[in-house]
């Protein structure tokens, strides 16, 4: 006879949460030395095997079992009784991770969210335990924790993985490069004696970041302060928003201000644009965000390499203004 989990076990549950860093740290710099992992692009997801019922949770506490049919049927048929895992569900295409097909699936109605996993099936890559045999293990340290993962995926077939980890900063460093054309987004280290903290960042998230010249068509704020950049590139011939930039600084806003002007001719972008029209934009904000349009301006961008289409995911930063550059599109 089975038992329910405890109730302090009970989803939703707040799930340990990754700080950025520049630069990948060597092992001395975390507790009991550093665990490096591959940094998935895909969606968080902590799976729950509760008495007799499999439950797939995001990191904002949504309930998303639907979305992902082929991971929870795998979960109820490989996982015992009493478990929780902590991993990130992923999509593979062409031999590289696809966001947009995995973003698709939170679109999907049951229906098709079922096509969909056959002709794109998720996989789960497994790097944390937060219970077995409903039993609270997130007081042990991640050592002890990653070893009962192990054991626990020693017989696990396709769509579960156990997500690979390593002790050296030298094949660490080999991942961030070498695993980029297959779509990871970077490296992400953890203290092998730290406990799981759900709700504090106390893991290391180092992503790999590009350079390139983008055209800044609008901006957040007035003209001559801008708080934000919103840039675009040229798609089929026409300049589309693609993101917006991390806040300015003073001094830099104040510089940037100088060389942007009033858009002379017809613009191509609208003076308002809704909430969700971008990744970046907050649906949960105001009706529509109010652009101040600009002259097009050639600027130098860093970004990581999570993308939506030819969108940023992520806000951008802003290096540096190319006015030397045409913004041709």
């Amino acid at each position: 006879m089975t038992v329910p989990l405890p109730a302090e076990l009970q989803p939703p549950l707040e799930v340990a949460l990754p700080r950025p860093a520049g630069a990948i740290p060597a092992g001395s710099a975390l507790p009991g030395g550093a665990v490096y992992e591959p940094k998935w692009d895909g969606f968080r997801l902590l799976v729950v095997v509760d008495d007799e019922e499999v439950s797939l949770w995001s990191r904002q506490g949504k309930n998303l079992t639907r979305y992902f049919p082929d991971i929870a049927a795998a979960a109820a048929e490989q996982l015992p009784r009493g478990v929780v895992v902590d991993g990130e569900a992923v999509v593979w295409q062409d031999g590289r991770l696809s966001f947009d097909a995995l973003q698709h699936r939170l679109t999907s109605s049951a229906s098709t969210a079922l096509r969909t996993s056959r002709q794109t099936p998720a996989s789960y890559a497994a790097f944390d335990l937060l219970a077995l045999a409903d039993q609270d293990v997130r007081g042990l340290t991640l050592q002890d924790r990653r070893a009962l993962l192990t054991e626990l995926a020693r017989e696990w077939r396709a769509p579960l993985h156990l997500s690979p980890a390593t002790t050296y900063l030298e094949e660490a460093e080999r991942w961030f490069v070498d695993l980029a054309s297959a779509g990871m987004e970077g490296v992400v280290a953890k203290g092998a004696a730290d406990p799981y903290r759900g709700g504090q960042r106390q893991w290391v998230k180092i992503k790999r970041r590009d350079t390139l010249d983008v055209i800044c068509g609008a901006v957040i704020g007035a003209r001559s302060r801008p708080r934000e950049l919103v840039i675009g590139l040229p798609v089929d011939g026409e300049l589309r928003i693609v993101g917006r930039s991390t806040p300015l600084r003073p001094a830099t806003s104040t510089s940037l201000g100088r060389l942007l002007r009033s858009p002379g001719a017809a613009h191509p972008w609208p003076e308002t644009v809704s909430p969700g029209a971008l990744d970046r934009f907050n649906s949960r904000g105001p009706v529509a965000v109010q652009l101040t349009l600009v002259a097009p301006l050639v600027v130098e961008i860093s970004t990581d390499i999570a993308k939506t289409g030819v969108s940023f995911r992520h806000a951008v930063r802003f290096l540096r203004a190319r006015p030397d550059l045409p913004a041709h599109w």
